[in-house]
């Protein structure tokens, strides 16, 4: 499932695609036992640089806005993600630069 998250749990690194086997149905917070809790007050795993937690972008299938990219997460992880997700990271950019090309649309 790919949830739609908040821009700063985006920005903190939180992946939005679970397996169903890891969903539960929500259960609103009870602010008697547990006052305060917002997603701003989860604790920082990784530097924040300001973007997601892809390190690099190492290849890439398809083209144009149709490809998909091998990311290299900052936590060592690989996988491909689509180009909608990592559009306006600084990896796609510094990952085009390298290729030598402008725009997504160039993409081979």
């Amino acid at each position: 499932f790919q949830l739609d998250l908040s821009a700063n749990l985006k920005q903190r690194g939180i992946h939005n695609v679970f397996h169903a086997s890891l969903l539960r149905v929500h259960e609103p917070n009870d602010d008697r036992l547990f006052p305060g809790r917002l997603d701003s007050q989860i604790a920082d795993l990784e530097e924040r640089d300001g973007e997601w937690a892809i390190d690099t972008i190492i290849n890439h299938r398809g083209s144009g806005t149709n490809a998909t990219f091998e990311a290299r997460w900052k936590s060592g992880d690989i996988t491909w993600v689509p180009y909608s997700t990592i559009s306006g990271l600084d990896a796609l950019r510094a990952y085009l630069e390298l290729l030598g090309i402008e725009n997504i649309s160039a993409l081979p």
